[in-house]
C-alpha cells in the first residue's frame, strides 16, 4: 500500500473521541481523536494499557497514507492523562472505565461537582455521597476504580519516560501490575528475565536512565547471568569460571575483582550453581544443571530391567518382517533388530542412504505384531511429517506429545502424568538439547522403552548440549551405527558427497558427460558474482530443468547470516527476484524486512501461545494495515502476528544450515565462500547436503569447500552430561 511518512517522529494531541477498538491483553487500540490543528478527527494506531472516550492523549510517531481510509496516525508512544473540559470528563466518567460510575452518574457528578470532580473522588470520596444515588459502598468502590486508574498512567509514565516503548510498558503493566514502579525502579535488569521481548541491553539502558552506575554490584550480578546466556546460545550448558569472568568483562567493561565478588553473592543466592566438568571448575545455569542431572538419571533407570514386550526370537522375527515389509535386511541391520528387541533403551545412528528408517519400520512392525502402544516424536514439525510418512504411523512434535501448556510455561506430561507408551521413539535427535530431552524422558513410563534415532554428524542441536553424542559417546546403551550405504540409495551423488564430505573427501563436483544427476557445483570466485548466479538458479535454471517451484521447493541453505552471501542479504535479492510487489500491495516494513503476501518467512522463536516453533517455515496470506496485522500459512493452519510481533519471523528464502536442521527440501542451494570461513566446518556442509532430497546445487569456490570439508575445529561445547552418564553406570550395555 502506497505509504506517505511525513515525519518519523511527529507529535500530536488531542481529545479522544471514540475507541475503536482496543485489546486489553496487548494493548493495541484504534482511537478517534479530535485533534489540535485538525479540523477533522483523526485515527490514532498505538499501544496503551487502558484508553476511554474523553481522554487526552500526547502521541509521536509517523503518519501512513492509507489507500482505503486516507491518513492514519501510527504511533510508536502515546501518553494518556485525564480530561480538562467538562464535556471531556462527563464521557470519561460515563464510559464505564471507573467501577461505580456509567452515564447517569458521570452526568451527575459532573453537574454537583463541575472541574473538581477528579480532586473530590481522590481526597475526599465522602463527598461523593452528596450526589444522589451513590451510598457508601458506590462511593468506596467509585475511589477504588480511581485509584487503580491513576496507578496505570503513573507506571505508563514512568516507563515511557526511561525510553520503553508504549507496547512494551502495557507488557510490563501487564506483568507486574501495580508494583511495576517500584520493582523495575530497584532493578530494571528483572526485565530481561521476566519480560518477553526485553533483553539485557534493554534492561541495561533503562537503568542508566535510573542512574545506575555501570559498575555497580546489581548490574554486575545480571551481567554474569547475561554471559552464561550468551554461552547458552553458543550450545554451552555451562562455562570454566575464568572464561566467564573474561567474558563478563568485555561484555559489561567491568574489571575482574568486581564481577568476582558478583559471582561469589550469586553462587550464594543461588542464581548459578558451580561443579566441575573434567578438572575445570565451571558455572551453569541452574535450570540446565538439573536439567542435564535428569537426563543422566532417568536414562540409566529406564536402560535397567527387561523391555515392556514378551520375549521375541529374532531368528523368527526377522523372516516374517523381511517378508512383510518386502525388503532384505543388511547383516547389520539384522544384528541391530535383534538387540532393540531385547533392549529398553537403544540408540540408531547413521548417514543418509545407510537403512535407518529400514531399521525402525523393521522393529515398529515387530512390536506392533505383539500389541504395544508406540509413540512417535520429532523436534520439528516438518520432521514429525516425516517420521509419520516414513512409518506410516502418528508422529508429533515433542511440544506436542508433552502437551505444552502456554499458561504455565511447562508441559502437562511428566512424572505425575507420564505419556501412555510401551515405546517412546524419538527422531532427528541431533537437533533435541538438553531441557527438551530432559523433558521429554522424564515423561515416559518407568515399563517403557526408547529408541534414539539421529544422525550424530550432522550439526549439534542450536539449543545448548549435545545430547545425542554424549549419549553415544558415554557407552551406557547400546548403540547401532549404520555405515553401509544401499544399492539404490548409492546411485546418488547426495548420498555418495554427503558420505565423502563426513570423511574428509572432497565431494565430486565435476557434471556427468551426459544426463541429469542430483548434486551439481557452479563456481563463483567472487561474491559479486555468486549472488547473480544463486538468483538465477533458484528463479530459472531448477524451475526449468527438474519443474520445481522457485518458492516452496527450493530452499538457499547459507552458512551463516551475515554477509554479501549470507542469508540476510540473499533474502532482499531473491524475494526482488521471486515476489517484488506491486506499488499498490500491501506491504510492512519491521525489523530490517519487508513483507508482502506470497513472501516465504520462517519463526526464529518458539512461540507456545500460537503453537509456532524456531525453524518452522510459512507463506504469507494476508496483510491488514488497518488492524496492523498479518497472517502467515505454516502448514494449512494459518496463524495471525500483530505487526509489533514480527521479530519473530524473518525472510526464508533463504535461511542458515543451522535454522535448517531436522528439515528435508526438494531441492537446495548452498553458497559456500571462502568469506564464510568462520563457519566452515565439516559437519555444517555435510548437514547442509543432507537436507537435500532431490537435488543439490553448491555455489561457490573449490577451495571454500575444500576448507570445510577440512575443518575439523575443537568447537567443544561446556556440558557435564557424558560424565554424569558414566559415573555409576551398571556397566557398558553395548
Amino acid at each position: 500500500m502506497p505509504r506517505v511518512e511525513v515525519d518519523a517522529k511527529e507529535a500530536l494531541a488531542g481529545l479522544v473521541e471514540r475507541v475503536t477498538f482496543h485489546s486489553p491483553e496487548t494493548g493495541f487500540c484504534v482511537l478517534r481523536i479530535k485533534a489540535r490543528g485538525q479540523r477533522d478527527l483523526v485515527t490514532v494506531i498505538g499501544s496503551a494499557a487502558t484508553i476511554q472516550p474523553g481522554e487526552y492523549v500526547h502521541a509521536s510517531g509517523h503518519w501512513d497514507n492509507h489507500r482505503d481510509h486516507g491518513l492514519q496516525f501510527k504511533a510508536a508512544f502515546l501518553k494518556v492523562t485525564p480530561p480538562t473540559s467538562l464535556d471531556g470528563i462527563e464521557r470519561y466518567l460515563g464510559s464505564g472505565m471507573i467501577k461505580g460510575i456509567g452515564p447517569v452518574y458521570g452526568k451527575k457528578l459532573v453537574k454537583a461537582f463541575g472541574e473538581a470532580v477528579f480532586d473530590v473522588i481522590e481526597q475526599s470520596p465522602d463527598k461523593l455521597r452528596e450526589v444522589e444515588g451513590i451510598g457508601p459502598v458506590r462511593a468506596k468502590r467509585i475511589a477504588a476504580g480511581w485509584a487503580e486508574q491513576k496507578a496505570i498512567r503513573e507506571i505508563m509514565l514512568f516507563l515511557q519516560s526511561h525510553g520503553v516503548s508504549t507496547a512494551r510498558a502495557v507488557r510490563i503493566y501487564k506483568t507486574y501490575g501495580t508494583e511495576a514502579v517500584p520493582l523495575v525502579s530497584e532493578n530494571p535488569y528483572r526485565l530481561a528475565k521476566d519480560i518477553r521481548g526485553i533483553g539485557f541491553r534493554t534492561a541495561d539502558q533503562i537503568a542508566e536512565k535510573l542512574g545506575i552506575e555501570k559498575t555497580s554490584m546489581i548490574r554486575a550480578r545480571a551481567g554474569l547471568s547475561y554471559a552464561l546466556m550468551e554461552a547458552v546460545g553458543n550450545g554451552h550448558c555451562a562455562l570454566p569460571e575464568d572464561d566467564l569472568l573474561a567474558l563478563a568483562e568485555q561484555l559489561l567493561e567491568i574489571p575482574q575483582p568486581l564481577l568476582t565478588e558478583a559471582l561469589d553473592l550469586e553462587l550464594r543466592a543461588g542464581n548459578i550453581t558451580n561443579d566441575t566438568i573434567g578438572d575445570r571448575h565451571c558455572v551453569f545455569l541452574p535450570h540446565l544443571w538439573h536439567a542435564e542431572q535428569a537426563i543422566a538419571s532417568r536414562l540409566k533407570a529406564l536402560a535397567t530391567g527387561a523391555p515392556p514386550w514378551p520375549t521375541i526370537d529374532p531368528d523368527k522375527a526377522i523372516p516374517w518382517v523381511e517378508a512383510k515389509l518386502g525388503v532384505t535386511l543388511a547383516d547389520s541391520q539384522r544384528v541391530a533388530v535383534g538387540v532393540a528387541l531385547s533392549s529398553k533403551v537403544m540408540v540408531i545412528t547413521g548417514g543418509p542412504g545407510v537403512g535407518k528408517t529400514t531399521l525402525v519400520n523393521s522393529i515398529l512392525r515387530i512390536l506392533a505384531a505383539k500389541g504395544g502402544d508406540v509413540a512417535l516424536a520429532a523436534p520439528t514439525g516438518r520432521a514429525a511429517k516425516r517420521l509419520s510418512e516414513s512409518t506410516g504411523i502418528e508422529a508429533k512434535t515433542i511440544h506436542r506429545l508433552l502437551e505444552f501448556d502456554p499458561t504455565s510455561g511447562g508441559f502437562k506430561r511428566s512424572e505425575e502424568m507420564p505419556l501412555e507408551c510401551d515405546l517412546l521413539v524419538i527422531d532427528e535427535t541431533s537437533m533435541v538439547d538438553v531441557p527438551l530431552m530432559a523433558s521429554l524422558l522424564k515423561s515416559v513410563p518407568g515399563h517403557a522403552a526408547v529408541m534414539i534415532v539421529g544422525d550424530v554428524d550432522q550439526l549439534p542441536s542450536v539449543g545448548p548440549g549435545q545430547v545425542l553424542a554424549d549419549i553415544i559417546g558415554s557407552g551406557v546403551v547400546p548403540v547401532a551405527k549404520l555405515t553401509e550405504i544401499f544399492r539404490q540409495a548409492a546411485s546418488s551423488k547426495i548420498i555418495i558427497n554427503a558420505h565423502k564430505v563426513n570423511k574428509g573427501q572432497m565431494p565430486e563436483l565435476a557434471p556427468p558427460p551426459e544426463g541429469v544427476t542430483d548434486f551439481y557445483f557452479v563456481e563463483a570466485n567472487e561474491p559479486e558474482d555468486a549472488v547473480p548466479k544463486i538468483v538465477e538458479v533458484v528463479r530459472n535454471r531448477v524451475p526449468r530443468r527438474f519443474g520445481m517451484d522457485p518458492v516452496r521447493d527450493i530452499q538457499v541453505l547459507c552458512p551463516m547470516q551475515r554477509g554479501g552471501v549470507g542469508a540476510r542479504s540473499l533474502n532482499v535479492e531473491l524475494q526482488k527476484a521471486l515476489n517484488p510487489g506491486t506499488p499498490d500491495q500491501p506491504a510492512v516494513e519491521r525489523f530490517g524486512y519487508t513483507y508482502r503476501v506470497g513472501d516465504k518467512v520462517m519463526q526464529t522463536e518458539n512461540d507456545y501461545d500460537k503453537e509456532v516453533f524456531n525453524g518452522d517455515i510459512g507463506f504469507v496470506t494476508s496483510i491488514d494495515t488497518d488492524a496492523t496485522d498479518m497472517v502467515i500459512d505454516f502448514d494449512g493452519r494459518e496463524v495471525t502476528y500483530g505487526f509489533g510481533e514480527l521479530d519473530e519471523i524473518a525472510l526464508c528464502y533463504a535461511t542458515t544450515i543451522h535454522k535448517s536442521q531436522g528439515s528435508e527440501y526438494p531441492a537446495v542451494v548452498i553458497p559456500i565462500m571462502t568469506q564464510h570461513y568462520m563457519m566452515l566446518e565439516r559437519n555444517l556442509l555435510y548437514t547442509g547436503i543432507t537436507r537435500g532430497k532431490r537435488l543439490v546445487v553448491l555455489v561457490g569456490q573449490k577451495k571454500a569447500i575444500g576448507m570445510a570439508v577440512r575443518g575439523v575445529k575443537d568447537r567443544r561445547r561446556w556440558s557435564k552430561l557424558r560424565e554424569r552418564l558414566t559415573q555409576g553406570a551398571v556397566g557398558n550395555l553395548s
